[in-house]
């Protein structure tokens, strides 16, 4: 698409012309071609100088049909082996294109059907092969009307013949009685009849050449309403003759997967090759003298789905001794009905909120900032070390991006009260890809959390459910999360965040296990994030694109769920940020295929049967899955009006630095550099997040301080610190009690230089290192999980009865 753009096609009399691109193969894409539409043909060349000794193409648009796919993309087919895929430069050039396509069409059809008429005239019976009782009963009644107008026109003809011969035969009495001598009142009698009879003459005459007129009218225009009628009688006995075909194919594909035959290679995937037919996009003849290219699939889907009769349940094995899957029995029938029209919505049985929440928040302001900028004045320095200012920010912090996670609780709801355990996976796997659609448009990095930063998101009496975060390690940072409902389910998890600067983008892998645990049944589900990519992150315009695998695994019964998020790619036909999944059991027999994207949908499809193919490209082995009409399982909530000024935010992230009273005072609510970027006053906000940094400096070198004497004997810390006192002594430059103190500092800094990090100093989500200090996180506490074996660290309880009592004496001093 690098040519220039394509000048607006020019009418010549009966001859349209223009530049058109037109789809060639998966390596060349779209190719530019020059276009002529004459006499009904549409023709294209490589060039306008091929126009008069190379035709690389050529399609009939008498017999073509035109579809329009999108904005600027049109196709046209004769149903045959030609296809053209066509993209014009705008919507208005492919608007011209189609109108001179469509009034073409038209005018070949019309030539064509007055070129039939000329011919002979046709049957007086049409033939019956292949014609249904309908066909023959629809054309009978056709056949009586044009007889009973035909004798309605001879009776017309004849009247028309006898008002002539008896005009004639009174216009010659008339005559021989004016010969005759008789007296004046006589004469005065017949002159003013031959008058008459002259007026008469005049009116037969105009009726009887109107009759003749109509006549012909009627005569010339009924082959021609026959030929029509003959035409669409063929059009339907085709279209009965298509329908019986694919009656055919499909019982033929039911069969095939009942066990029944073997569908041939050419048959076994018929939504693939279709494309690599005779119809598809790439045609020989563009490529010329250059290699020649077939379409294939950049990255081939590892299973199929098909629709099935919701009726068949049976299950076996074919005679190829492909294994056969049947995911049926009583208790899934009964879990079908309430997956997929479960009415119940958590909303209908919650009371009135108790507050109105927030809708708007400031607009962002619009600074440009360059991050060339930036970096440019920190060559030779560690990544690590340059600090960034919060006009790459967006105004929370990643406390309050974990919890943004709960945007869509009511999927945890509603697996809440399933009773099968597959179904309830389904809603979980839904949940896991909900988090990341508030994504797609929010480029800003967040606000890495203070050590001790925590925050709450109560919507106990509006939805049911607490959550509370906490950043419980600075070195590697890292932040806990715990989440409870009274709709009987507990979520929680401990992220940190690995990062890798590619140049162009950046990778962030966050690192941690998610569980999910419901009380009802006891089912314990587990999963890990994937890989979220910040693309142009130097030049252009950043997006963001997620790629990986999830397993969603059930931990109690051995369910699991295979989630693949796939990466964008250029050359691949299908929808962007797309995810799909499959719900096994613990046996590996399928019961649900998820399928949707990651920033609009999810749906699910219950599978009837299941079919183990053979290995197809690259050795991969694809399975076809028989399911039931798709269902749709969750729905990304459109974004607020203005969203595009306040941060792409969603409707909850709206409210999440709302000011809310009883919070502790190391709430993210309470942090000041936040709250005045989301004021507008950067400025501000950036002096203010230096002075936050250096303070969680201080407090950190005076904690290692501490740990250290509490380590270290009393004889060793005062000979250590008579050594130091010594030393700034001697040297004349330190004369003062701070620069002895600050001397003393930076041995301890120089140290440790390879671990000191600030958060916010970091570009976002960069590891640091692997020292642990001795701080104690106030709300949780590290414990050894029994499910993953991991470290982890889990909510020991205590904060929302001290939120109660209105007692915060144990929170640090971070702001």
């Amino acid at each position: 698409m690098s040519e220039p753009k394509s000048p607006t096609p020019t009418p010549a009399g009966d001859t349209y012309k223009g530049w058109l691109f037109k789809w060639t193969n998966y390596i060349k894409g779209y190719q530019r071609r020059w276009f002529v539409l004459s006499n009904g043909l549409l023709s294209y060349y490589r060039t306008q100088a091929e126009m008069g000794h190379t035709c690389r193409g050529t399609i009939n648009l008498a017999t073509a049909n035109i579809a329009v796919e999108d904005s600027c993309n049109f196709v046209i087919s004769n149903g045959g082996a030609q296809t053209y895929h066509l993209k014009a430069s705008s919507e208005v050039e492919r608007q011209r294109w189609i109108t001179a396509l469509e009034l073409a069409k038209a005018k070949a059809v019309h030539n064509q059907a007055e070129s039939d008429d000329s011919g002979d005239e046709c049957p007086t019976s049409p033939p019956t092969s292949g014609q249904g009782g309908g066909a023959r009963n629809s054309n009978s009644e056709v056949q009586s009307t044009l007889r009973t107008l035909g004798s309605k026109v001879e009776d017309l003809s004849t009247c028309n013949d006898l008002i002539a011969k008896h005009g004639s035969a009174l216009q010659r009495s008339l005559s021989e009685l004016e010969g005759v001598r008789l007296g004046g009142d006589t004469e005065g009698k017949i002159r003013q009849v031959t008058e008459r009879a002259t007026l008469f003459r005049i009116t037969s005459n105009a009726m009887i050449n109107a009759c003749r007129d109509f006549l012909a009218l009627a005569q010339a225009h009924s082959k021609r309403w026959q030929k029509a009628l003959y035409s669409e009688r063929d059009q339907r006995i085709r279209l009965e003759e298509t329908l019986e075909q694919l009656a055919k194919q499909h019982n033929h594909l039911e069969r095939a997967f009942r066990g029944a035959t073997v569908l041939p290679a050419s048959q076994s995937n018929p939504a693939l090759d279709s494309k690599s037919s005779g119809s598809a996009k790439g045609d020989a003849s563009d490529e010329d003298d250059e290699n020649e290219f077939f379409d294939a699939m950049e990255d081939p889907a590892e299973f199929i789905t098909v629709p099935a009769d919701p009726k068949y349940h049976r299950s076996g094995s074919n005679a190829s001794g492909f294994s056969t899957e049947t995911g049926m029995d009583d208790q899934s029938l009964c879990d079908e009905q309430s997956l997929g029209s479960n009415p119940e919505s958590p909303q209908s049985l919650e009371v009135e909120p108790v507050r109105k929440r927030r809708t708007k928040i400031p607009d962002k302001p619009n600074y440009s900032l360059n991050l060339w900028s930036i970096m440019k004045n920190c060559i030779g320095k560690e990544l690590s070390k340059i600090p960034m200012p919060v006009n790459f920010n967006e105004p929370i912090s990643m406390l309050q991006r974990l919890s943004e996670d709960l945007e869509y609780y009511e999927l945890l709801d509603k697996a809440s009260k399933c009773q099968s355990s597959t179904e309830q996976l389904c809603y979980v796997a839904a949940f896991t890809v909900s988090s990341y659609s508030t994504t797609v448009h929010r480029t800003g990095k967040p606000f890495n959390p203070l050590l001790g930063e925590t925050y709450e998101l109560d919507r106990l009496r509006e939805s049911g459910y607490r959550s509370l975060c906490e950043q419980v390690s600075h070195h590697p940072p890292a932040a806990a999360h715990h989440a409870i409902s009274e709709r009987g389910w507990t979520l929680r998890q401990e992220i940190s965040l690995a990062s890798k600067f590619r140049g162009k983008y950046l990778s962030i892998m966050p690192l941690g296990t998610i569980h999910c645990i419901f009380e009802k049944s006891n089912n314990h589900y587990s999963w890990k994030k994937v890989t979220t990519t910040v693309h142009n992150i130097i030049v252009g315009k950043l997006w963001i694109d997620q790629s990986g695998e999830i397993d969603v695994v059930n931990h109690r019964t051995g369910d699991r769920c295979h989630l693949k998020f796939a990466p964008y790619s250029y050359f691949s036909r299908d929808v962007a940020r797309k995810v799909t999944g499959v719900v096994t059991d613990k046996d590996g027999k399928a019961h649900y295929v998820l399928s949707g994207t990651w920033d609009e949908k999810m749906e699910f499809s219950r599978v009837m049967q299941s079919n183990r193919g053979e290995n197809g490209t690259e050795g991969r082995q694809k399975t076809v899955y028989q399911t039931l009409k798709a269902k749709e399982l969750w729905r990304k909530n459109p974004l607020p009006e203005g969203a595009e000024t306040m941060y792409y935010f969603s409707s909850l992230a709206l409210t999440l630095n709302e000011p809310e009273e009883g919070v502790a005072p190391t709430d993210s609510r309470r942090r000041p550099d936040q709250q005045l970027m989301e004021a507008g006053r950067w400025d501000e906000a950036n002096a203010e997040k230096q002075r936050l940094e250096e303070k969680q400096r201080s407090v950190r070198r005076e904690r290692e301080r501490e740990a250290q004497r509490a380590a270290t004997p009393p004889e060793e810390v005062a000979e250590g610190a008579e050594e130091a006192e010594e030393a700034v002594i001697e040297d004349s430059s330190i004369t003062d009690s701070p620069l002895k103190t600050d001397a003393v500092e930076m041995c301890t800094e120089a140290s440790q230089a390879s671990d000191e990090t600030d958060p916010d100093d970091s570009p976002p989500h960069t590891p640091t290192g692997s020292h642990q200090d001795n701080y104690q996180a106030l709300w949780f506490k590290r414990v050894v999980d029994q499910v993953t074996g991991e470290s982890v660290h889990v909510y020991k309880g205590g904060y929302w009865e001290a939120k109660d009592h209105g007692n915060w004496d144990m929170c640090p001093d971070i702001y």
